[in-house]
Parts: C-alpha cells; sequence; structure tokens
C-alpha cells in the first residue's frame, strides 16, 4: 500500500481536432492507475473553461481527479499517461498537468479566483507557472515533442499550455458551486476513428426514461441523438445530468458497440458559469454576458440563414415598451446563427420595443444568442385611424396635418394604437440541444428569474 496523502491533479489538452483522443480518457485511465497503485481517487471533474479561448481543441475542457496518494507518484503515473496517449506532437495540441498537495476544500483563494477568471477571460502561461510555484506545486509540460518540467517560465508559450487548464481545474472545486453529472461510456481503443454502431431509437427510448433529470441526450425536433459525438476519438456517448446516478440509468438502456471502460465526472456544464452581468457599450469580445435591452430594429435574415437584430440599453428615452426611440442608447448587434435551427424563429418573433435580456458569447462585436428571456413585449402598434363612416383607412393630410378620410372628408389629429397578435410569451427561451454549449445551462434544470420555455 502507497503513502496517501490529498492531492488534486490537473491535466489539460491532450487531444487534438484532426487526430481526436479525449483528456477525459486519459483521467479515467489515470484514476485506475492511481487506484491500482493503492491510491484512492474521491472525485473526477471535467471542468469546461471560456468556449472563446482561441487556443481551445473542441470542448475547451480541463480534467482534476481528487485522489488519496502520494504527489510524487501521482506525477509519475499522469506523466506516463500523458506520454503514452496525448497528441503532443499536433501543433494545436499542448499538454500539461499540475499536481498539487491540497485538500480540494483549502485550495488558496488566488487558485479558485484563477479558476474562475479562466471561465470569462485569457490566462497566460506565464502567470499560471507564477501562481503554480508560489505554492509550490509540481507542473509539467508537454508540446511540439517537447517537455518542460517545473522551473521556469518557457519563452515558448506553446510548450504546456494546458496548465493553465490544468491549475483552473485544480481550483475548480472551491470557485464554483453549480455541478452537475456526465457519465461517459468509451469506445474500444482500436475502434477510433471507425463510424460508432449506436441504436438510435434506443437512445430516444433512454432520453425519455431519463428526462428532465436527465437533459440534452437528444434533439427530438431535428432526430439528433446529441449525445453521440461525430469527432474522432475515444467516446461513445455521453449522457448529462443532475444526477449521476439517473444519468447512469439511461447509460444503461442505451444499445451499442462493446464498450472498454465508463466514468462518471462531476462537472460544470449546463450551469452559465460563463456568463457575467455586463452592460451594452462596454462589452469586451472573448467573454460571455447577461445584459439587459430595448429590441431597437426589426430582426433580419442575411445570407446564410443567420438572423440579426440591434439590442438598445434600458436607459434608452421613452421608457417603455411601446416606445422603439433608442438611437440616444448604444446599441450591440443580436445573432442567432443558422445551427441554433428553430431557435431563429423565436428571434424572429421578436418586435423593436421588446424589453430581453440577452445571453452569450460577445465576439467580434457581435452577441452570439445562447437564450434569452422576455421581459415586456410590445401589445400594440401605431397605424393610421379607421374613417367611422365607411370603415377604410384614412391617409396622411400632410405633415402635421393629420388624417383625412378621401372618399367620406372625415378627419382624425393621430394614429391610434392596435393590438397585435404575438407568437411570444415572456419568459425564456433557448437554443435547441443540438446547438446547445456545453457551458450553456438548459432551461429544463430550473433556477431561473421567469417561465421557462424549454427546448426538448
Amino acid at each position: 500500500m502507497t503513502q496517501s496523502t490529498a492531492t488534486i491533479v490537473g491535466v489539460d489538452d491532450t487531444d487534438s481536432r484532426e487526430r481526436g483522443m479525449c483528456t477525459t480518457y486519459l483521467a479515467a485511465r489515470l484514476a485506475e492507475r492511481i487506484e491500482a497503485a493503492g491510491g484512492g481517487v474521491r472525485r473526477q471533474l471535467l471542468v469546461r473553461l471560456n468556449p472563446a479561448v482561441p487556443h481551445k481543441t473542441r470542448g475547451n475542457a480541463a480534467l482534476a481527479l481528487h485522489a488519496d496518494v502520494d504527489p510524487d507518484l501521482a506525477l509519475e503515473l499522469v506523466r506516463e499517461e500523458l506520454t503514452g496517449l496525448a497528441i503532443a506532437d499536433d501543433p494545436r495540441t499542448s499538454p500539461g498537468t499540475v499536481v498539487a498537495d491540497v485538500e480540494p476544500a483549502a485550495v488558496p483563494e488566488d487558485v479558485a479566483a484563477f479558476a474562475r477568471g479562466a471561465m470569462r477571460e485569457f490566462h497566460d502561461l506565464a502567470d499560471a507557472i507564477n501562481l503554480i510555484e508560489r505554492h509550490g506545486w509540481e507542473h509539467e509540460g508537454f508540446g511540439g515533442g517537447k517537455t518542460e518540467a517545473s522551473g521556469e517560465p518557457s519563452a515558448d508559450d506553446a510548450v504546456g499550455r494546458g496548465r493553465i487548464g490544468a491549475l483552473a481545474a485544480v481550483g475548480a472545486w472551491r470557485a464554483f458551486d453549480d455541478w452537475t453529472s456526465e457519465h461517459i461510456a468509451y469506445r474500444e481503443f482500436d475502434r477510433c476513428g471507425t463510424p460508432r454502431e449506436v441504436d438510435v431509437d434506443s437512445v430516444f427510448e433512454a432520453a425519455d426514461f431519463g428526462y428532465p433529470t436527465v437533459w440534452d441526450t437528444v434533439d427530438r425536433a431535428e432526430g439528433e441523438a446529441v449525445c453521440v459525438p461525430n469527432a474522432p476519438g475515444p467516446i461513445l456517448y455521453g449522457i448529462r445530468g443532475d444526477d449521476p446516478d439517473a444519468c447512469r440509468a439511461v447509460a444503461h438502456r442505451i444499445d451499442a458497440e462493446p464498450v472498454e471502460r465508463t466514468a462518471t465526472f462531476l462537472t460544470n456544464q449546463g450551469a452559465d458559469a460563463h456568463l457575467a452581468p455586463g452592460e451594452i457599450g462596454s462589452l469586451r469580445d472573448g467573454a460571455g454576458y447577461r445584459i439587459e435591452g430595448i429590441v431597437a430594429s426589426k430582426p433580419e435574415t442575411r445570407r446564410g440563414g443567420h438572423v440579426f437584430f440591434e439590442l438598445a440599453g434600458p436607459e434608452g428615452p421613452g421608457d417603455g415598451p411601446s416606445d422603439s426611440e433608442t438611437n440616444d442608447s448604444p446599441t450591440v448587434d443580436c445573432a442567432a446563427f443558422e445551427p441554433t435551427k428553430r431557435f431563429r424563429d423565436r428571434v424572429r418573433a421578436l418586435r423593436s420595443g421588446d424589453r430581453i435580456t440577452a445571453c452569450g458569447e460577445h465576439t467580434d462585436g457581435t452577441l452570439k444568442l445562447e437564450k434569452f428571456a422576455v421581459r415586456e413585449l410590445v401589445e400594440t402598434e401605431r397605424v393610421n385611424p379607421t374613417c367611422p363612416e365607411c370603415d377604410r383607412s384614412m391617409s396622411s393630410a400632410g405633415r402635421t396635418q393629420g388624417y383625412r378620410c378621401r372618399d367620406c372628408g372625415t378627419e382624425a389629429e393621430r394614429k391610434r394604437e392596435q393590438p397585435i397578435d404575438r407568437e411570444l410569451e415572456e419568459g425564456w427561451y433557448e437554443v435547441p440541444p443540438c446547438a446547445r454549449r456545453h457551458v450553456a445551462k438548459p432551461l429544463v434544470r430550473g433556477g431561473f428569474d421567469a417561465d421557462v420555455h424549454p427546448e426538448r
């Protein structure tokens, strides 16, 4: 039996967009190695970080194992697994590990703050290494066929960049308080790169069994099993939900090719931890926001099927839902892109003057919508008055001259308010499961500040 101590092993950036692999698979194997060596693994974390980071491979996930194992042994084991599995010769892949001899709940506050910042900001490798070494933790970086062990920060920022995510994973347990679950089934490794054999009907039946505790397993409207990835790699399927036992029960009902191993992770997926309160006119690129505003233009469908509209700040003149005169307020373009499918119809149903809360990532001056809440709808529109004699619409009599019926000669001073039939109701709307980002919180999870209209 090896001597054990509280240790957190963080690892990140081991996969490749073109060649597959998956950091969760490496973490699952590492957990088995630690237990085989006489240690214990209390918890496995899958930590999603800022989805706007340009260096990410796919889902920008880092992993942490909360283990009872000697730190030196942990570093030796993770080094062996990284050397054997990480796609370190891909120029976009830059694996790194951090081994911290600390209880997860006792992680220093500066490391927890680093983890929170990794959800909404961009961190530098040098800053991560300085923080790691301030606390005396071991770390190692790999990349481009190179290895850089603990020591001075490398001048080559590409070597071991995964230490940024690995450190964030070390601090995640103290940094975040909303945790969900994902149960992952892995293929036999020599099948990687071949088409996955999963019975889609069984996936839909399992999804119905687990919903709403288990969510985003399928997209019913699109007929898509979203839990089955398309990218190369060892994951056969991943089942997400609020309860780990429920996730495992859903997985048990899926008929598929042989499963090599499984692992259940606690994760910050589906928690909206990437969203921060923001104000129109003060939004930074590469960050996620939740902003309040007034729709300032009619939604427009552009080439490619993308839908855009302008959102103005809530402090615009006229402070009322029927007043669309928001030109004095700063505005931001909001977009529902084609992959969000039927969500675009919700966006098209907005009208100038509607008050909403919009959520999404701000990139290149545009807020990429993930969900929005209707706070107040425009219920009427101003139309030309109707002639009381012939029931026809009057025409303008000229600037400041009011309106006149050309047939009857009757007159009216101003336009009238007419009720509008609206397709939207007040409350939250979201992109469908097929377009959901890992970090975005599904409406079915609850905890929102208005009625919800979940997508299934």
